[in-house]
This record gives C-alpha cells, structure tokens and sequence, in this order.
C-alpha cells in the first residue's frame, strides 16, 4: 500500500480578489504535493475559502451587498484561478457548504460534551482584519492599531460561549517542546513558545449579534465564530464528523502538513491543536509558516502601483509561461522569509531559466543531432571532469528529496538549476565542436555527449514539482515520457546508448527586454 500524504493551503477570505499572496502560499503547496505524488505517495492536497464572519459582512456592506452574494460573486474567481494556474488541488472546501457545516456542528457538539465550552460575557478590543481579540496590555503597546493591518482597533462586548484553551495551553506547549519539526521555521516556533509562556486565555467562539455563520448546536441565538469554523476545514473537508461511512478519506489521510502565512501561525499552533486535543483526535503533523510579500521594497499598495494583483499576474503568465511564474516564487527567498518582488529580480530568474536550463538542454540536443543523428552515444573511459559531473548529478536526487521532506522549497529548485549550470561550465571545458573536429578524439566526443545528456536529464527530472509542464516538454524533447513513472523510477534508468532523442526548440523562448514583470 502506497504511503499517504496530505497537505493544505489555509483557507482563503472571499472578500477580495486573489493577490500574489494567495498565489504564492497556493503555489508552494502544489510543488510538494506534486513533489510527494512523484515520489509514488497517495496525496490529497486541500484548498478553499473561509467565508464566515465580521471581515466578509462588513466588506459586503460597503459595497452595497450581502455577505452571501458578495462570497457568491468572489469564490468562483478563486476556483477559476486555480484552475487557470494548473494547481493540483484534490478538493475545495467552503466553509458555507453543508458538508462543512455538518461536521463543525458534530465538532463542537464533541466540546460540548467535554465540558470544553462555557457561556462567559468579553469586552475589549478586536482586531477585526485578524478576527482576533487583543489584551488591554497589547492594544496600548500596538497604539490601539492592529499590529498586522495597521487598522484601528475597536471595543467590542456581549455576552459569548468561550473555549477552555486554558485547560489545553500546557499540552501544547509540551507538544511544541518535544517536537521540534512540529512548526516551522525555527524563529516561528520559538515566538510561539514565547508567547505561551506568557499565557493565554480562553478563546471566544461565538457571536450573538453576527448571524452570518454557523449556528452553535446548544443555542440558536449564537453562531460559531470563524477560528472554530474555519480551522476545522482541514478535517471536515475529508468527512471528519459527517456520519459513519462518510469519514474514509479523514483515517486515509489525517493527519498532514498545514502552509500557512505567518500572521495566522498563532491559531494553526495553539487553538487548532487545543481543538483536536478537545475531541481526542490526532494533531497536525507540522505547520509551516512563510513570509511576507512586499514589492520593489515597499508594502504592495495599490495607490502606490506595486500592487501584484491578478492582472499583473496574468500577464506575467502570458508573456514568460506558468512555470517561470512558479519558478520566481519559488526561488525568490527562503521559505519562511519573507520576500520581495522586483522587476529585476524577475528578469533575472527568467534569464535563469532560459539561459542555464533552456540552453543546456538546446545545446545538448543540437550537437547530439549534429554530432550522432539524434542518437545518444555511449560513453567510454571517464576523465576526472566526467565523474565530477556523474557524482553532483548521481547526488542530485537525494539532496531534491531531502529539501522537500523539510520544506526547504528555495533550495529544491536551486539545486537542480545548479547542476544545469555546471553541465553548461563543463560542455565550454570539453568543447565537443573542438573534439568532432579530431576524428581521434570520436570515443571522447561520445563521452561527453553522454555525460551531458545524462546531467540534464536528471535536471528535469527533479525539476517537475517545479516546472510540471516545462520539465515535462523538455523531457520529451529528450525522448522521454513520464507516463506515471516516479522521480526516483526515472533517474533509476539512465538514458540508453541508442536511445533516439527528440527535436529540440525553446524552453523558455526569449521576451522582450524592455517587457516589465
């Protein structure tokens, strides 16, 4: 039985349109669902909108609409998107969808029975953007702003149902403690830790003056309030809580790996833990939180113009491929950095592609073309040049697998770039055009073009969770089809002597320089 993987986008709030935001944490869950379905695993991978509460009536509002007609209106434009960017997603869940709702409602039933849930009254403050509550201590020291948004902070107060997360803090910090891959990166898991050991309190989840939501099952006057709501997704979305026989894909594939944005890391590692804590079911395997996007150095800002929304997005797709996108935000900073889009940055990972992958492959192709009818050669004695390449492309997969097992995605695609890279520094060091000059030097022309051929095929290889459809076109171009195989299948078998390559033409076809991104 193959082994299972599961992983998730959180989910997004319909009130707007995607941003590069959205896209960017979406297209980071797609490189290692792909990733682990390359490796042979059953993988399900999740996404989908939180569509409940104060954030969504309010932007309704103020566009003249309903909460429901404003999600009716912009869910779709996620589902689109998605499908347009080619994103492997297995499902979408809504959290206005019966299905949904069934299982918070069986969800907190579950916390009732526990005892894990007392009416209490709360004023305060509130961070509306984070739908979160702020101590006294905090707003003074953030100036009554939000400290995400920058927003005002507003006083807020009435009666409520609260969640014993009290009872549940030391539990979860000693879980944090004792697994020390359960959030990461690192500095994310010690703010956490941090923050705990200050205290928390018990966390408000109901509203009786909000009727967009989820109804609480003891009392109709109160509706579920969206961290219990829009966290339980991830379970809900397999069946969890939907009635014996509907839960299949929740014991095939509970638990998984949540990516994040870091401003929600504190609700993914403390009130979801302390919620399967509560109904005795499994935590995540890890939380993983990445940075912030700013833009030429600044916040995006619309009124400023650097603003990456999907129009900038679109065009960016349309005039360098999906896959130099991909590639871009993949490659942009460590994962878990925050990062920066710049035109110049752009270019130059674009420039990367075509000059170090598109150019080795072409060159690869065009002299086994010239040099031997489209036939690959088989290689003789190996010179010390040679093995160096055969050893860095022979460890290239396992280094691949071992960025993607920790997350590691800038280093997943910059390693095979890398080796790209050598094999172009070592076709300039072996000059095959000066060696088919040599009829004498015929076995060693052979062998270079053999050990090229090798080196970007194995660069294609590990670069389909990253490239899906480029890699793909290139390894055709080399006369391979996937059809179902593994990475580790593929680079198992070596391309033949004998074997007949395909017709080369561009990978990533030149733009126009003066085009921005």
């Amino acid at each position: 039985m193959a082994k299972t993987f599961y992983i998730s986008t959180p989910i997004y709030y319909p009130n707007a349109e995607p941003h590069l935001g959205h896209v960017y944490t979406t297209i980071c869950a797609d490189a290692v669902a792909r990733y682990h379905r390359l490796k042979g695993e059953d993988t399900w991978f999740l996404t989908g909108t939180d569509e409940h509460g104060v954030k969504m009536v309010k932007t309704a509002q103020s566009q003249g609409t309903t909460a429901a007609e404003l999600v009716e209106k912009n869910v779709p434009i996620f589902v689109e998107l998605w499908q347009q960017m080619k994103i492997s997603n297995d499902d979408f869940i809504r959290t206005t969808s019966d299905r949904h709702k069934a299982g918070v409602t069986a969800i907190v039933e579950k916390m009732l029975a526990q005892d894990d849930i007392y009416l209490g009254s709360y004023e305060g403050w509130y961070d509306e953007g984070q739908e979160e509550f702020v101590t006294e201590t905090a707003a003074k020291d953030q100036q009554y702003k939000s400290a995400v948004s920058g927003r005002p902070l507003v006083r807020y107060g009435e009666p409520t149902y609260f969640f014993r997360l009290r009872k549940y803090a030391d539990r979860v910090r000693q879980h944090i403690e004792q697994n020390p891959h359960f959030i990461q990166p690192e500095a994310r898991r010690n703010e956490v830790l941090s923050k705990l050991q200050a205290g928390v309190e018990d966390l408000s989840i109901s509203r009786a003056s909000l009727k967009w939501g989820i109804q609480l099952p003891n009392d109709p006057e109160h509706v579920i309030y969206v961290w219990i709501d829009a966290l339980s997704n991830y379970i809900t979305a397999l069946g969890y809580g939907q009635g014996e026989g509907n839960d299949a894909l929740y014991r095939k594939y509970w638990p998984g790996v949540h990516l994040i944005g870091r401003e929600i890391l504190w609700f993914h590692t403390v009130y979801w833990p302390a919620m399967l804590m509560s109904i005795g079911q499994p935590l995540p395997l890890q939380v993983y939180a990445h940075g912030w996007w700013t833009a030429e150095g600044r916040k995006m800002s619309k009124s400023m113009g650097n603003f990456i929304d999907l129009d900038r997005l679109r065009a960016v797709i349309n005039d360098f491929s999906l896959d130099a996108l991909r590639y871009y935000l993949l490659s942009a900073a460590p994962f878990g950095n925050d990062l920066n889009w710049t035109e110049v940055d752009f270019n130059k990972s674009f420039n990367d592609l075509a000059n170090v992958v598109g150019n080795c492959l072409n060159r690869v192709l065009k002299m086994v073309g010239k040099y031997c009818d489209g036939v690959l050669p088989p290689a003789g004695a190996a010179e010390e040049i040679d093995s160096n390449l055969q050893r860095q492309g022979g460890q290239l997969l396992g280094q691949v697998h071992s960025a993607y097992e920790t997350i590691h995605l800038q280093q997943a695609v910059m390693l095979p770039i890398e080796l790209a890279r050598l094999t172009n520094g070592y076709i300039d060091a072996t000059s095959p055009f000066k060696l088919a000059k040599d009829p004498a030097q015929h076995q060693r022309l052979q062998t270079v073009l053999n050990v090229s051929c090798q080196a970007i095929y194995r660069v294609l290889i590990c670069l389909l969770p990253v490239l899906p459809e480029k890699a793909a076109e290139g390894l055709a171009q080399l006369g391979v089809q996937i059809n179902g195989r593994t990475m580790d299948e593929l680079f198992a078998q070596p391309l033949a002597a004998g074997h007949k390559l395909g017709s080369g033409s561009p990978l990533f076809p030149r733009v126009d320089p003066k085009k921005p991104a």
